[in-house]
C-alpha cells in the first residue's frame, strides 16, 4: 500500500506542477506584442492547463476515498475546503481567457494575430493575476493541511 501511496501522491504533486507551469507559462506569456507562434503556444499551453487540472481533481480525489488517510481525515479538515474552495475559483477565473484564447482559431489560421481590445486584455492580466493569487494561497494551505493542521 505504501507503493501505491507514493506513486498517487507523485501522480497528484506531478499534475499541481504541471498546472502551475502553465498558468505561470500563461501569465508571463500574455503581453502586449506577442507573436501568433506565440499566441498558439499560449493555446496549447492553455489546453494542457485544463488537462492537468481534471487529472488534478481525479487524482486527488482518488486519494482523498482510497489512498493515503482516507475520507474521514480530509472531509473534517477546514483547510482541505479552503483548497477546494480556491480550487473551483481558480477554475471559474480560467473560464473567460480560455474562451478568449479558443475565440482566437480563426485569425490564427489565417496566420494572423487576433485583435484584443485594451478592456478584454486587461480583464484577462487581471484574471491571470487573480489565478496565480490563488494558486499562491493553495500552495500555503496544501502543507498545513498535510500537517494535520485545520
Amino acid at each position: 500500500m505504501v507503493f501505491v501511496n507514493s506513486f498517487m501522491a507523485t501522480l497528484h504533486h506531478i499534475a499541481a506542477f504541471t498546472l502551475t507551469a502553465c498558468l505561470v507559462y500563461e501569465f508571463i506569456a500574455y503581453r502586449k506584442g506577442f507573436t501568433v507562434v506565440e499566441a498558439r503556444r499560449i493555446q496549447r499551453v492553455d489546453l494542457v492547463y485544463g488537462i492537468s487540472a481534471g487529472l488534478l481533481v481525479v487524482v486527488g480525489l482518488l486519494r482523498v476515498y482510497f489512498f493515503e488517510k482516507g475520507p474521514n481525515y480530509y472531509l473534517h479538515n477546514h483547510v482541505f475546503w479552503t483548497k477546494m474552495a480556491l480550487f473551483v475559483i481558480i477554475g471559474l477565473l480560467s473560464i473567460y481567457p480560455t474562451i478568449r484564447f479558443i475565440k482566437w482559431n480563426p485569425m490564427l489560421a489565417e496566420n494572423k494575430l487576433p485583435e484584443i481590445p485594451e478592456k478584454e486584455f486587461k480583464n484577462i492580466r487581471l484574471l491571470l493575476w487573480l489565478e496565480m493569487a490563488g494558486l499562491v494561497l493553495i500552495l500555503f494551505a496544501a502543507p498545513l493541511m498535510a500537517r494535520g493542521i485545520g
